[in-house]
């Protein structure tokens, strides 16, 4: 069962600000939820399949394809920043030359 002191330590760990009416309130709806899981135990998933959601969805996407670029003046002018004849990126790594 949990109470008061309890929905404290998940408020904090969960970085919430929440006031004492909101503990007293949240305690008993904590509970109830861990009732219905506790019900849900009880169940015969025997011969269930695991599954990761309710339905069957599928990944709707294009099928990749490469080309080759046949402006490459024109594409390195479409970047931000070039150098010579690359594009110029920000550093997203530090190495220990710096």
């Amino acid at each position: 069962m949990i109470d008061r002191q309890q929905v404290q330590k998940i408020a904090h760990l969960a970085r919430l600000d929440i006031t004492p009416t909101e503990e007293e309130e949240f305690a008993p709806q904590l509970n109830r939820i861990l009732e219905y899981f506790d019900q849900l135990s009880k169940l015969d998933t025997e011969n269930v399949p695991p599954t990761t959601r309710a339905i069957e969805l599928s990944n709707i996407t294009r099928s990749d394809s490469s080309t080759v670029c046949s402006d490459r003046e024109s594409l390195l002018k479409q970047a931000p920043e070039q150098e010579g004849e690359f594009f110029r990126v920000p550093q997203i790594l530090k190495s220990d030359e710096e």
